[in-house]
């Protein structure tokens, strides 16, 4: 699926580079979630910071169907943001699309059974146990 691309650099010149590495970003998205409609992606150059210098950000907006999502990193460099932004969003998107796959609670559901299932087979051994004794 074709991802609405929209890419805006405020404070700073538009980057061909930058440009390519966002588009291949975006496609690996897309390989994780079928569900983004659009994207949009900002890297600002704000002013400068007192104890940290010049930040970059890199913020993303996904449009996802039902729902969206926004995330931003700064740092230093702005290739750096930029490839931390898509981390954030790699790991948030993974974290929706398990939640809608298998529900809100499955995982810790399924850790209680599995310790309630071993807490009976380690009573049932001690009684055999305690049969032997007598």
């Amino acid at each position: 699926m074709q991802i609405q691309n929209n890419v805006v650099y405020r404070d700073m010149d538009a980057s061909q580079a930058l440009n390519s590495t966002i588009a291949k970003k975006l496609q690996k998205l897309s390989r994780i979630s079928d569900k983004i409609s659009s994207s949009r992606i900002v890297i600002d150059s704000p002013t400068q910071h007192k104890g940290k210098g010049k930040l970059f950000r890199a913020q993303i907006e996904l449009g996802l169907k039902g729902d969206s999502i926004t995330l931003h990193q700064d740092n230093t460099s702005v290739h750096v943001a930029v490839r931390d932004v898509f981390k954030a969003a790699e790991r948030k998107l993974k974290q929706v699309s398990d939640k809608r796959t298998y529900g809100k609670h499955c995982k810790s559901d399924d850790l209680e059974a599995k310790s309630s299932d071993s807490k009976t087979d380690d009573h049932d051994d001690f009684e055999d146990y305690e049969d032997e004794l007598h």
